[in-house]
């Protein structure tokens, strides 16, 4: 079947970390394991108090993904996904275990990665292309020659929104796109500098159905073309089903990966596949295995 229950192990939930921890910025006595994303009993606190009281967000995190691998991230509400984000981003460091992205430990913000979000947050006084363009003029080595190198950045960025159905509007301002026409435009803007790693939080969540579902599609195109690593945090698990290699399910905080399950449907993947039989067991198995989660840590009535 695919499917890989994690030892829901490792100390009980709620319990303080194991002593003698290692330095989370130490790359270890060996390098990375062949794996572009490592993490390596990673535990994270958000204060020292939490820490000495053992109140973790996320706690026992051990995950290996390839290169060029589509995972999703699936879990209830409050179970520690976006904290993964902001781990593998190097916007949070672990107060124990290891984090190795492209095969070197992660000491701080990355430049390899793009970050899209739930909602665009395109600037409302610059052009789409303009948008698009913004991380070249902020992030190194770019920024030190965007202005000799604009219009080939600019040719970049106008073909990327040509990929995702947007030739005509590349001059257009926010106010004059839909939702999912901003939407488009901030996954380009999250892809322009290239990035080896790509991280979405619940991008598709505020569209009609219709819409996403198209967006799910050029997505699908644009990682199948180019091979970046994508980690999506999503709570709609058709989504995560259609665009994922493998999904991971997330238990009650504090967060840790209880079901790992790897999406044996062939690629690539057309919006039929959705209605087909096998499609609809994957996604009640992982509807079931969040069921049970909730299940056990609700309160009695």
């Amino acid at each position: 079947m695919g499917t890989q229950a994690f030892n829901a192990a490792g100390p009980p939930q709620g319990t303080k970390a194991p002593s003698g921890g290692s330095d989370p910025h130490a790359v270890g006595e060996r390098a990375g394991t062949g794996s572009f994303i490592e993490f390596r009993d990673v535990w994270l606190a958000y204060n020292d108090e939490l820490f000495a009281a053992g109140q973790f967000a996320v706690e026992a995190i051990d995950l290996q993904v390839n290169e060029g691998e589509f995972i999703a991230i699936v879990g209830p509400s409050g179970c520690g996904k976006y904290t993964f984000i902001k781990l593998a981003t190097g916007l949070r460091m672990p107060s124990r275990g290891r984090i190795l992205i492209d095969r070197q430990p992660v000491t701080g913000p990355l430049k390899i990665s793009g970050m899209a979000f739930q909602a665009p947050s395109l600037l409302p006084w610059r052009t789409t292309v303009d948008n698009v363009l913004l991380p070249l003029e902020i992030v190194e080595p770019y920024r030190s020659n965007f202005k000799a190198k604009r219009k080939e950045y600019e040719e970049r960025a106008r073909q990327l929104l040509q990929k995702v159905g947007l030739a005509g509007y590349e001059d257009k301002f926010p106010w004059q796109l839909s939702g999912g026409m901003q939407q488009r435009a901030s996954i380009c803007r999250a892809l322009i500098h290239q990035p080896k790693m790509l991280l979405l939080d619940e991008p598709f969540g505020a569209l009609d159905a219709f819409t996403r579902e198209e967006l799910w599609c050029i997505l699908r195109d644009l990682w199948m073309e180019q091979k970046f690593n994508v980690i999506l945090v999503t709570h709609d698990l058709r989504e995560s089903a259609f665009l994922a290699d493998t999904v991971y399910v997330m238990s009650k905080s504090p967060g840790r990966f209880v079901v790992r399950r790897e999406i044996d449907l062939p690629r690539p993947r057309e919006l039929e596949i959705t209605y087909s039989k096998e499609f609809t067991d994957i996604v009640l198995e992982l509807r079931s295995h969040i069921g049970a989660i909730r299940k056990t840590t609700q309160a009695p009535a």
